[in-house]
């Protein structure tokens, strides 16, 4: 069910604290964490603490929350030191979502080439 902790879920089970991870950045309802397979120099998720399996599925069901993963994502981007900056959400395998929790991409920290999606 969305909204719900998913016992497959990867990032559920950072959540729950699970599985550790270099932490960014927390509030009350989302956390920030850096890539384990990073594609820049700063790359940093930003992920809601509920499960919903995509940006789009979080979005429909609480659009405050989808609103506070942007906010974060550049308070992400501020505390990294980076003004210039991308922010991608993948939603489906063949857009390259890996994992099915909503979550936003922060990859910054050097100039990012056309088509790094």
């Amino acid at each position: 069910m969305a909204g719900e902790p998913q016992s497959d879920c990867l990032f559920c089970k950072i959540v729950a604290g699970e599985i550790p991870t270099t932490v960014v950045r927390k509030t009350e309802d989302t956390i920030a964490f850096r890539d384990i397979h990073p594609q820049a120099p700063t790359h940093v998720l930003v992920i809601p603490r509920v499960h919903y399996p995509n940006a789009a599925a979080l979005a429909a069901a609480e659009p405050a929350l989808a609103a506070e993963l942007l906010t974060e994502a550049g308070e992400v981007a501020a505390g990294e030191g980076i003004a210039d900056y991308r922010m991608i959400f993948n939603t489906g395998a063949g857009a390259g979502q890996t994992v099915f929790h909503a979550h936003v991409h922060v990859l910054g920290g050097e100039p990012l080439r056309e088509g790094l999606v």
